[in-house]
């Protein structure tokens, strides 16, 4: 089975490299960025303005592979990569619920912002607690340290190995 996406748009954002950008969009709060959406799907917008939140989902289009183990930004300890949100993964698929701020033609002002810009946007779901906030959720090892992710930046453990001769890229 083959799977095709084609991105609706792009995520722009301050960060120009992985170094030192938010992990987790609580870790971004006031950062502003804006979503481009391709103008065929410019009707698609409709009545997205009057949520507060959405959810941007994306691709990860500077990951190359993963491993299945991975030393979490928040941890100094391996994890299995599903047990965390890495970047780096089997299918580069990222998401991030953001504050919308406001829309403008084909243009999302949005807030909270933890990507990379120039990422690709695969699809947009409105935020809406009750569907996406269980009453009651446990949050397995990250439970003495999901906190950290508000002020952890971005380093370059994720980011393929040096090849000699090439120049090193902020990628992942």
């Amino acid at each position: 089975m083959k799977i095709d996406y084609q991105p609706i748009g792009t995520i722009h954002s301050p960060f120009k490299t992985v170094n030192g950008m938010p992990i987790q969009p609580s870790g971004a709060a006031g950062v502003r960025g804006t979503v481009e959406i391709n103008r065929k799907f410019k009707e698609g917008l409709k009545d997205l303005d009057g949520f507060s939140h959405i959810i941007l989902i994306y691709h990860f289009h500077r990951s190359t592979g993963c491993n299945l183990l991975v030393r979490p930004f928040v941890d100094n300890v391996e994890r299995g990569l599903f047990a965390t949100r890495a970047p780096s993964r089997p299918n580069p698929i990222g998401l991030s619920v953001v504050r919308l701020v406001g829309i403008d033609a084909c243009t999302l002002t949005i807030e909270g912002v933890d990507v990379l810009d120039g990422t690709p946007l695969l699809d947009i779901k409105p935020y809406v607690p009750d569907f996406d906030h269980p009453d009651f959720t446990s949050i397995g090892w990250l439970e003495k340290t999901h906190k950290a992710a508000r002020s952890c930046k971005s380093d370059n453990r994720f980011m393929p190995p040096r090849r000699s001769g090439k120049k090193k890229t902020d990628s992942f």
